[in-house]
């Protein structure tokens, strides 16, 4: 084993080196307007941060409390009228649209729906936005909204929106553009042809260039949000469209309520191939039911626990989310991965993202069941023996009426053995943490998910296990935080980097899930206002890291932790090629934490297993108490990643479906 060399070892903490150049740059601000009237973020926050006297302190202005308590505007079609703007907001009101995420830009339509009192919320950059607009919805189930200016903005969401679109995330995408009267004079700045670019990205997308159909395209849109399998909606608005003024609601075409437009109608599953579901569940020695996102979007978990329970078939999910099956029932098999070839029949229920044989860790000759909304999808990838259309929830409603009672306790006790060797080897991974972080003096990734799970996930700190949202992502420790946080009701999961594999969504998409608990929206009602933990990377921290300012700003209680080990994840893949690694690394020792803080946030730097622990319990209490984020900054080397020198190196958890999967 290599070790680090010693001078990477040394224990004292990096000091500031705010230098003069640095004061006078800022001394000037003192007394200005910035200070007049203000909330101060931290009381003595510039004494305790020992910056010099006369410099002001962070501070929330006080226009956003005051803007926040505005009351919504009344929309009506009488005097002046509704613009076109407003219309669509009204109708986003009326279809309950659960929030909105945004930069500044696509103005007339962000302005309307923040205005018609549907809760909305301005970051740093569309992307990030989006991000966090997708996180709220795998917290919910619910469908959301992002917004960005025509050109760079809509241009910056693309690499979320497409995380959203794998995720099948109900997104709906808002953009300006211009005006058509601009159209091929190049006349203005910003203009781009949108519904082209996402292509293959979204569910459904229009371009409205008629003003008087603007409710019409809103309620397509809305269709497809709300029914079937979900996925991104996009609509861009050109200025004709979002300006123009209605004082009659009858030039608009096809201005209809909710109840003529779409369904709240779902389909059952046939009579006969129930019954054969029932038939070839019953006589299976080992069934397993995989239960997909659908199975929380379409709200099937309570069903699906009775279900399970009544005939003792064991259950593991997969998707952008987890929670739907507890990760602690005595029938999940999430932390079973030795037992998924036994398995003599395979249910897929929900199951969106679908994968091909031996993507999945079940014998190639296991018999299949999949039921899904929609007919086209059965059969594509994995060969079924029965194809079921039906709403999630429906089927499983039925099957635990249609069920007869059963054990199977050699099944149950086969799971409960693999789930014993994996918690085994998890530990002994632990260990391993222990061993490296003493050696180097650097804290190494197995340690953090252990003391995440020790403080939030076990019931002993007075924290209800149950409570806490966790996300993670990163190229380097998701198979170490994974299998260490659990997951026990809808929601409490969210795994960012889904199939997509995106670096950078991590941080803004659970500032979005934290968003989502704060307010306690859908499953997350009874945990209103609990702090969420996400554990992100220093690669990540080059996308969302400024959206710490957001969280400040609306006092979102995040705490963020980053693992830093001075490269991207994948600089191995370099090694042995010339000139190459150099690609791959970042200046070390950088200190994410100081960057927070100056973003207002609280920050901390932590390189051994006690200092982790001694932060991590102030930075849940800072959430808690204070509603408001601390980023954790982790001291690790790259050295960390390397199987040859601290093996297992790398480690993404094992073949899925299981606890860390990230895949389908």
């Amino acid at each position: 084993m290599t070790d680090v060399p010693t001078a990477q070892r040394k224990t004292e903490k990096p000091k500031s080196e705010a230098g003069p150049s640095r004061r006078a740059l800022l001394a000037p601000l003192a007394g200005s307007a910035v200070a007049a009237g203000t909330l101060p973020m931290f009381a003595g926050a510039a004494a305790a941060q020992g910056q010099p006297a006369g410099i002001p302190s962070i501070q929330i202005p006080k226009e956003i409390p005051a803007s926040l308590a505005d009351a919504p505007k009344k929309l009506s079609f009488e005097g002046r009228g509704m613009t076109g703007a407003e219309v669509f907001a009204d109708l986003c009101r009326k279809e309950n649209l659960a929030a909105l995420f945004c930069a500044p830009g696509n103005y007339t339509i962000i302005h309307a729906i923040a205005a018609a009192g549907i809760p909305a919320y301005g970051g740093r950059t569309e992307g990030s936005m989006c991000a966090a607009a997708d996180g709220f919805s795998r917290a919910t189930g619910e469908v959301v909204a992002c917004s960005g200016t025509e050109g760079p903005g809509f241009s910056h969401m693309i690499m979320n929106i497409a995380a959203a679109n794998t995720a099948r995330t109900p997104l709906l995408v808002l953009a300006s553009n211009v005006q058509m009267a601009g159209e091929d004079r190049e006349t203005f700045i910003q203009n781009i042809y949108q519904q082209p670019i996402t292509t293959g990205l979204k569910k459904y997308g229009k371009r409205i260039t008629a003003p008087n159909r603007v409710h019409e395209y809103g309620a397509y849109a809305f269709r497809h949000l709300k029914t079937g399998v979900p996925g991104p909606v996009h609509l861009d608005f050109p200025g004709e469209v979002a300006r123009q003024r209605f004082t009659d609601p009858s030039t608009l075409t096809d201005y209809y309520d909710k109840t003529r437009y779409r369904t709240e109608s779902v389909a059952y599953p046939a009579p006969k191939d129930m019954a054969r579901a029932v038939d070839m569940i019953n006589r299976a020695q080992r069934p397993i039911l995989v239960a997909g996102q659908g199975v929380f979007q379409h709200r099937g978990t309570e069903a699906l626990l009775k279900a399970t329970e009544k005939n003792e078939f064991v259950v593991c999910i997969t998707g952008p989310m987890r929670g739907h099956f507890p990760d602690d029932h005595r029938l999940s098999c999430n932390l079973s991965p030795d037992a998924l070839m036994s398995a003599d029949l395979v249910v897929f229920v929900g199951q969106y993202c679908m994968p091909s044989p031996g993507e999945f860790k079940f014998n190639p000759d296991v018999k299949a069941i999949r039921v899904h909304p929609v007919a086209e999808d059965l059969g594509r990838n994995w060969p079924i023996d029965l194809g079921i259309v039906s709403d999630e929830r429906a089927f499983l409603e039925e099957l635990a009426a249609a069920l007869p009672k059963k054990t199977r306790e050699a099944w149950v006790n086969e799971v409960h053995a693999a789930r014993k060797k994996y918690e085994d080897n998890l530990e002994a991974t632990y260990q391993l943490g222990l061993k490296y972080s003493g050696s180097t003096g650097f804290l190494h990734p197995a340690v953090i998910g252990k003391e995440i799970r020790e403080l939030m996930y076990v019931g002993k700190n007075g924290i209800d296990p149950k409570q806490t949202v966790y996300g993670w992502g990163g190229n380097t420790c998701p198979g170490y935080i994974g299998p260490m946080v659990r997951a026990n009701r809808p929601g409490q999961g969210v795994i960012p980097p889904y199939q997509f594999g995106a670096i950078g969504p991590d941080l803004p998409m659970m500032m979005g899930a934290a968003v989502a608990v704060k307010e306690g929206v859908g499953p997350q009602s009874p945990y209103k206002g609990a702090p969420v933990v996400v554990v992100s990377s220093d690669a990540g921290m080059g996308y969302g890291l400024f959206e710490l300012e957001t969280a400040v700003k609306y006092k979102i209680p995040l705490i963020a932790i980053v693992y830093n080990n001075n490269a991207w994840g994948t600089f191995v893949a370099a090694q042995g090629s010339p000139r190459s690694v150099h690609l791959h690394l970042f200046q070390e020792n950088l200190r994410y934490d100081k960057m927070a803080e100056g973003l207002g946030c609280k920050g901390e730097y932590v390189r051994t297993p006690e200092e982790f622990r001694d932060a991590l319990r102030r930075a849940y209490d800072h959430a808690a108490k204070e509603s408001l984020p601390t980023l954790i900054n982790c001291q690790a080397i790259k050295e960390f990643t390397e199987a040859t020198k601290y093996p297992p190196g790398q480690l993404w958890g094992g073949s899925e479906p299981n606890v860390v999967g990230g895949m389908h």
